[in-house]
């Protein structure tokens, strides 16, 4: 989605309500696609002093699979999306400022990249989520699952033989 920020710019106006759905369900991240449902986007972009400032929420369920135990989890997000808008940078690597081309702001990959950016890098289920037994591949969250682990490495077995 494209914002026409020109009117903003040259003083025409002072806001520009946001309040739209965004459709990121083909983007991949961690080889799954985990943005199913529309992303909901509400705030505005505002000029006050000559400053151009998008200020808005991105709302969205996040539809991931524990990295520990592989359990599928839905974890609802509401994110605060902040950003100042220019024109013209003398330096354009610059990442404190969002450069527009011709006074447009793609929503689209801003609201993405801030999103990507809060993401957490391990999905997990939740906080104190104790993973699979590396025996049996039993899911440990639901109970233990009886397996020997003290089991000794056959590297380190002479060693055991010196406790004895």
């Amino acid at each position: 989605m494209l914002l026409q920020c020109r009117p903003l710019f040259m003083g025409e106006e002072k806001s520009l309500p946001i309040d739209t759905e965004l459709d990121f369900s083909q983007v991949e991240y961690q080889g799954t696609n985990p943005l199913a449902n529309p992303v909901r986007v509400t705030g505005a972009v505002t000029v006050r002093a000559g400053v151009v400032q998008l200020s808005a929420r991105a709302a969205f369920t996040f539809h991931g699979r524990c990295d520990r135990c592989l359990t599928p989890f839905d974890e609802a997000y509401d994110i605060p999306l902040e950003n100042t808008l220019v024109a013209t940078l003398e330096n354009e690597e610059n990442d404190d400022y969002i450069l527009l081309d011709q006074y447009r702001l793609d929503l689209d990959d801003l609201v993405m990249a801030d999103i990507l950016l809060e993401l957490p890098y391990k999905s997990l289920c939740r906080e104190d989520c104790r993973g699979l037994c590396p025996m049996c591949g039993k899911n440990l969250n639901e109970g233990l699952c009886g397996c020997n682990r003290k089991s000794v490495d056959p590297r380190l077995a002479v060693l055991g033989q010196l406790l004895e």
